[in-house]
């Protein structure tokens, strides 16, 4: 059990870690700034990829880089399709980002985090080889 402090009673920061729940898994529930799925609960946003989902420090759609979405990237042989859930509003993805997904031959579709979570789900009960990046909504 950490204490907060090193050997020499100096305060540490506390070890930063992903929220990460490996494999995929439909979204159960969205707002008050967080998600819930497969009986977990996350606050903050997500990335839910082929490998397991991911907390992910973005907190407005208009904050989405290709940097932001390195992860993504990664994982682009098993991604047709990313979908962006930016909030409650729909900001449109930069045209950077559009052609940083056109790149590694990614689908991008931009839409409100509740449209995405409810297409995310359709298409990953069906199989499809789909990802998405969601905003957390209050």
């Amino acid at each position: 059990m950490s204490t907060g402090y090193g050997g020499r009673g100096t305060p540490q920061a506390p070890a930063r870690r992903d929220a990460h729940f490996p494999g995929r898994a439909p979204i159960d529930s969205y707002g008050d700034g967080g998600f819930r799925f497969a009986g977990m609960s996350h606050r903050g946003s997500l990335l839910c990829l082929p490998s397991g989902i991911y907390g992910w420090d973005v907190r407005a759609g208009d904050a989405v880089s290709a940097a932001a979405l390195e992860r993504v990237f990664a994982e682009a042989g098993e991604i047709d399709q990313l979908l962006l859930g930016t909030g409650r509003g729909l900001d449109f993805p930069s045209e950077a980002l559009r052609f940083a997904c056109r790149d590694v031959a990614i689908g991008l579709e931009a839409m409100s985090t509740g449209a995405a979570i409810r297409t995310y789900n359709i298409l990953l009960g069906e199989g499809r080889r789909v990802a998405a990046a969601l905003i957390a909504t209050e």
